[in-house]
């Protein structure tokens, strides 16, 4: 259920996409482009967009330099979520998160059922943070973003969701890093 205090003010986000991909070029990447047009209708603001091939390394490096970039607050990566070998966006999300939010990939398998029934089981979606930037690494087909995004951070990068979202936390994910 989700519900919007409008009470509170909406708060854009900076955000940048990511698409993971051996053969998509920008003329091609439909996920990309639902994602940016989504969010962009939602009030928040491009960062930033890169096509990355299926390269843990490249992953990982891409990911690094927008975490060390103070103007982007989210990451969204679509693609390489899947079983196969050449499948390891996952692996590079993990390898750079400080903490991994769990419950993402639940509420996303949980949405995913819904749509795809069983077939959702071979999707290895996931969050977490990394040096107060937020990442989410979705599936490659457009449905799978669409339904990551609507269903899911549509609403916890709102500031107005309530009972809570990603968005009010934002100041506190570095206080481990201040002095006492």
């Amino acid at each position: 259920m989700s519900r919007i205090d409008e009470k509170r003010p909406f708060i854009p986000v900076n955000i940048a996409i990511l698409t993971v991909s051996d053969s998509r070029t920008p003329e091609d990447d439909r996920s990309g482009y639902l994602l940016v047009e989504r969010l962009e209708a939602a009030g928040h603001k491009l960062a930033a967009r890169a096509i990355v091939t299926d390269d843990r390394d490249a992953i990982e490096a891409q990911l690094g330099n927008w975490i060390a970039d103070p103007g982007i607050d989210v990451v969204i990566s679509t693609g390489g979520t899947g079983l196969t070998g050449r499948d390891v966006t996952v692996e590079a999300h993990r390898a750079v998160y400080e903490k991994e939010i769990d419950a993402f990939a639940t509420v996303f398998t949980h949405v995913s059922m819904a749509k795809i029934g069983t077939s959702a089981v071979q999707s290895r979606a996931c969050g977490g943070v990394a040096h107060g930037t937020y990442l989410f690494a979705l599936p490659g087909s457009p449905g799978a973003c669409r339904d990551g995004w609507d269903e899911i951070l549509k609403w916890q990068l709102d500031y107005r969701h309530m009972p809570c979202n990603f968005v009010e936390i934002m100041p506190r994910l570095e206080e481990h890093r201040r002095r006492k």
